[in-house]
């Protein structure tokens, strides 16, 4: 049913969560997991010149951390993978580029107008990725798993 799985990272607090949900999915169905950073192209365009390739480096720093957490978290082989570019878009791509059966990522929670105002890629990647897409809030301080559900 559920052969190979996406998982989304950024290295985040946030996102530790989903790896886990991610990692016991993959451990139900014996499914091969990907694990895949996205480094912001807006991010890397809209600095000084100067610094660009700094912030590259420091960019694919934070991503290979991020994806090294995800290997070490898991009891199963796991490939990992950097991409450039806007990070909705990249992440529906690269899910069907590795016929993905679902993407798994974390979600702040984030509530109300700054929802709308901060924006989400967790949303972008619901409404356009062609997978299911699996969400995984940040637990709040003192929540537990099951008062969650």
């Amino acid at each position: 049913m559920f052969d190979t799985i996406v998982v989304a990272t950024d290295g985040s607090k946030s996102v530790r969560r989903a790896v886990g949900v991610t990692l016991d999915f993959a451990d139900r169905f014996d499914a091969t997991v990907h694990a895949l950073y996205v480094v912001d192209e807006g991010e890397i365009g809209s600095s000084p010149e100067r610094v660009r390739d700094e912030m590259r480096d420091a960019l694919d720093a934070d991503a290979r951390d991020a994806l090294d957490d995800v290997t070490a978290a898991a009891d199963r082989p796991v490939t990992t993978t950097v991409r450039e570019g806007r990070p909705a878009t990249t992440i529906h791509e690269y899910a069907a580029e590795v016929d993905a059966d679902v993407v798994a990522m974390g979600t702040r929670g984030r509530h109300g107008e700054n929802r709308f105002l901060i924006g989400s890629v967790a949303e972008r990647v619901v409404r356009t990725c062609p997978v299911p897409v699996l969400t995984v809030r940040q637990l709040d301080a003192g929540e537990t798993a099951e008062a969650a559900v």
